[in-house]
């Protein structure tokens, strides 16, 4: 099954240029994950580039030509470069050497790729690769800062053994993550630009002793997946997360909140200045009124086990919208085993929700712990809508696509 496309990725123009590094491996794994993302993508290679990776690589990957040194002074040679950079949503260096780095900073025009980012009028993503000798020399980090202050982004390099051997900053970060500060520069001036949107994922976990805990089977993808749709969009996001083993998306605030108190405490301090509350996270409904400091041993017995209801978060949020009017929506998630319309309707009432994302949690399919999710989107208005099985990137689309229109109308 092919990865679905990324809707700000969608025919984006992409120029991925490739300099001479061993990581320029890393470059191909980039490139496709981009094709395969719905973007355009073209790629430069310096000669030395070639040395470790071939056009046709890329050309396997992309479905598109790539363009060699060579290109340069072919028959397109006088409009190739104004051609690639004036077309460009986004000019990617990944892996860029030092020698590269040096020439982007002081403008020079030896070759394809420095002319096309002279060329260029779209932003600048550098993926720093080299010797951690060669990173920290003054020159090198004299000629990043000057790119910095002329709006280059750049990205890493990672910490960790280089191909000399050595142990040390200069290790090109990895496609994934380079992947989210893509996302995150085309995203910028999305329909969400100046918004700050908080959204809690994952479940929580109310110790019983130091190893054991009443928690659920909650992975936290749809709210992470949430997260990411609306950082596509130029939101500034919060996102609070209870216990996940996902890595936050690039560009978001990441805010851990293990238990319902400390969820508790973590949404209250940031929704004062939030325009929309996504509260995606399965919190626990109990804890135990009574948690050891030692671990309970199996011979001596667990005894009697009391529970008390944890705090109702949304319940607390809508009292503080009523007074200040914020966040401006409010999306609550209702994760049912029986009468999933039924309750959720329930719960958007009385939580004041501007809406509600119900699932069947009985549904082998969808819900806990998988990529995919089927959900029931219920307005204050009462209007229902289902939608089919779905990835939760795709449902996390549907839901932001709901938000503006919700805050159009709290505008209006």
């Amino acid at each position: 099954m092919n990865p679905p496309t990324i809707p700000l990725l969608l025919d984006r123009r992409i120029l991925l240029g490739v300099t001479g590094s061993i990581a320029a491996y890393k470059a191909a794994d980039l490139a496709s994950k981009l094709a395969q993302a719905g973007a355009r993508v073209d790629v430069i290679l310096t000669e030395a580039a070639e040395r470790f990776v071939s056009a046709l690589t890329f050309q396997s990957v992309t479905g598109r030509r790539a363009f060699r040194e060579t290109d340069l002074w072919g028959s397109e040679a006088h409009v190739l470069h104004v051609g690639l950079g004036a077309s460009a949503d986004l000019l990617v260096v990944a892996p860029a050497t030092a020698n590269t780095i040096a020439k982007l900073a002081h403008g020079a025009a030896d070759s394809l790729i420095t002319v096309t980012a002279l060329a260029a009028r779209c932003p600048l993503l550098l993926a720093p690769a080299m010797d951690a000798g060669m990173f920290e020399h003054p020159a090198t980090q004299a000629n990043l800062e000057l790119l910095r202050q002329r709006g280059a982004v750049v990205i890493g390099p990672a910490e960790g053994r280089m191909a000399s051997g050595q142990v040390g900053l200069g290790r090109m970060v990895e496609p994934a993550e380079l992947l989210g500060h893509v996302r995150l520069a085309l995203g910028r001036s999305g329909s969400l630009a100046g918004r700050t949107v908080v959204v809690t994922a994952a479940g929580t976990q109310e110790p019983l002793d130091p190893v054991r805990s009443i928690t659920n089977r909650s992975s936290g993808k749809q709210g992470f997946a949430l997260a990411q749709a609306a950082l596509d969009r130029g939101a500034a996001v919060t996102l609070i997360a209870g216990t996940t083993h996902l890595e936050p998306p690039v560009g978001a605030h990441h805010v851990e909140a293990l238990t319902a108190s400390a969820m508790q405490a973590a949404v209250h301090s940031r929704i004062g200045d939030a325009d929309v509350l996504l509260m995606a996270a399965a919190v626990a409904d109990f804890r135990p009124t009574l948690t050891n400091t030692q671990k309970i041993k199996r011979a001596k017995g667990v005894g009697d086990l009391h529970l008390e209801p944890t705090e109702d978060i949304l319940a607390e949020v809508a009292a503080v919208r009523k007074r200040s009017g914020r966040p401006q929506v409010v999306v609550g998630f209702a994760a049912e085993s029986q009468d999933m319309v039924a309750n959720a309707i329930a719960k958007l009432e009385a939580k004041g929700l501007s809406l509600i994302v119900a699932n069947d949690i009985t549904s082998p399919d969808a819900g806990f712990a998988v990529d995919d999710n089927r959900v029931t989107l219920i307005d204050a208005e009462g209007a229902i809508q289902e939608l089919p099985l779905m990835s939760k990137a795709q449902v996390a689309e549907v839901v932001l696509e709901r938000v503006e229109r919700l805050l159009s109308v709290e505008e209006g």
